[in-house]
């Protein structure tokens, strides 16, 4: 499928999306959005997929937030839609089996904060900056900045950005947790592949499990959540990779992990 406004790649099991309006600081969009939401319904049918990066183009953005030309157009029906779609596209991206990668590589503010937060772990450039600015036109975040982002930095630093809308550096990001990793701009890519690649190694059904375990076990108590980890435990062993696993260990070699989703 082609796509304007952002680029979709497959290669040895990782896929890549830049978001690709370098023009507007790869703004989000309506259009953006549906695309974004395209690519994921082709990676989702895509069983041979084990990693997916996001990025942006160009060396300014990620995503400098949402597009304001289209915003300032919107009244009150209107701007709960659009929150609405964005948050049912961050929940699918959030949701995905596979291991989410955001490469950060400039401004990361409102929407790019936001959807960074929901990947599974963020790599940041040297000059990326993040930020919640909403405050500062009179709104709050829409696709999840009030929700996702306490619940990874914990609530007074993300009541702190949100309230004053200050943006921070990639430095600071990684310093209060939101970023696992900074890294000189023209290492990014390079450095993401790299974790990338290795995840890739892995079982798929072991991946999916854990990130499950993960995922849902953080929106309960911990009595759920040790009961989630048993069922993903126990389901593990079902699968071809849990057979190789265990006899690649015991014979002494490298696993070759070549179960898949659909086992």
């Amino acid at each position: 499928m082609a796509y304007e406004n952002i680029i979709y790649q497959v290669d040895d099991g990782i896929a890549t999306i830049t978001f690709n309006r370098p023009k507007a600081l790869n703004a989000l969009n309506a259009a953006l959005l549906k695309e974004f939401s395209q690519a994921l319904d082709a990676l989702a049918a895509d069983d041979t997929i084990c990693v997916l990066i996001l990025t942006g183009s160009g060396d300014k953005a990620f995503v400098a937030g949402a597009d304001i030309s289209e915003l300032a157009k919107y009244n009150t029906l209107t701007a709960k839609t659009f929150s609405e779609n964005g948050h049912a596209i961050f929940a699918r991206l959030q949701a995905l089996p596979v291991a989410v990668i955001a490469a950060v590589n400039g401004f990361a503010l409102g929407g790019g904060t936001e959807i960074a937060i929901a990947c599974d772990f963020i790599y940041a450039s040297e000059n990326a900056k993040f930020g919640q600015p909403e405050i500062n036109l009179g709104l709050i975040p829409g696709f999840g900045g009030t929700q996702r982002l306490p619940r990874l930095i914990g609530a007074n630093r993300a009541k702190e950005l949100v309230f004053t809308g200050k943006m921070i550096s990639a430095a600071e990001a990684e310093q209060i947790g939101l970023v696992n990793k900074v890294v000189a701009a023209d290492q990014l890519m390079a450095e993401v592949m790299q974790t990338a690649r290795e995840i890739a190694t892995k079982g798929q059904v072991s991946l999916r499990a854990a990130k499950q375990a993960i995922n849902h076990g953080l929106n309960t108590d911990l009595a759920t959540g040790i009961h989630i980890e048993v069922e993903g435990f126990g389901m593990c062993y079902g699968s071809a990779d849990a057979k190789e696993g265990t006899a690649a260990f015991l014979e002494k070699r490298k696993a070759d992990f070549k179960g898949s989703l659909k086992d």
